[in-house]
């Protein structure tokens, strides 16, 4: 099967998610700033990886826009994020970036990133920043939320191999 994995990085964590499946499919990997301008027709399968922010996928407006020329390949989309595999609001999210008749023609998957502020743009960092503050001025904090924000306080990353294994389950079925 002739894969493409297409991807929107951030700070590198869909990137290396995007280079695994590559590699494991002996696909292409391509960053999405040159896949706009490729013909796709040849390809069986096309996996798009985006970034997590606040419950929505970086560029998947593109993927979406042309999910119907491609109805005749597998589809797959993967998202990273800073919250752990275990997070259950991400199965409440993520199915939200898409119609009905999306999710018939599509497979979504969440692959845990982590943080890295050294590679965040100024305004994410920033924004992150003022998120942990509100978080943390909160009286009566849960768990979670003092998990969270101890968490998101600084760099870390929790992502691994095989949280694509769902993915290429996907791809070989």
């Amino acid at each position: 099967m002739k894969t493409i994995v297409i991807y929107n990085s951030q700070t590198g964590f869909t990137k290396r998610y995007a280079q695994w499946i590559a590699e494991k499919t002996n696909g292409e990997c391509v960053e999405f700033s040159k896949a706009k301008k490729l013909d796709l027709s040849n390809y069986d399968a096309i996996v798009f990886g985006g970034w997590a922010v606040a419950g929505s996928i970086s560029k998947l407006k593109w993927f979406k826009k042309n999910i119907s020329k491609w109805s005749d390949k597998k589809l797959a989309v993967f998202c990273c994020g800073a919250s752990p595999i275990d997070n259950p609001e991400i199965e409440e999210a993520l199915p939200k970036n898409f119609t009905a008749d999306e999710l018939k023609l599509i497979r979504w998957f969440y692959c845990p990133g982590g943080l890295d502020y050294d590679k965040m743009p100024a305004t994410s960092r920033t924004l992150m920043k003022m998120f942990i503050k509100s978080l943390d001025s909160k009286k009566d904090k849960t768990e979670d939320e003092i998990n969270q924000i101890r968490m998101m306080s600084s760099s870390y990353d929790i992502s691994d191999i095989k949280y694509i294994e769902p993915i290429l389950d996907y791809l070989n079925s």
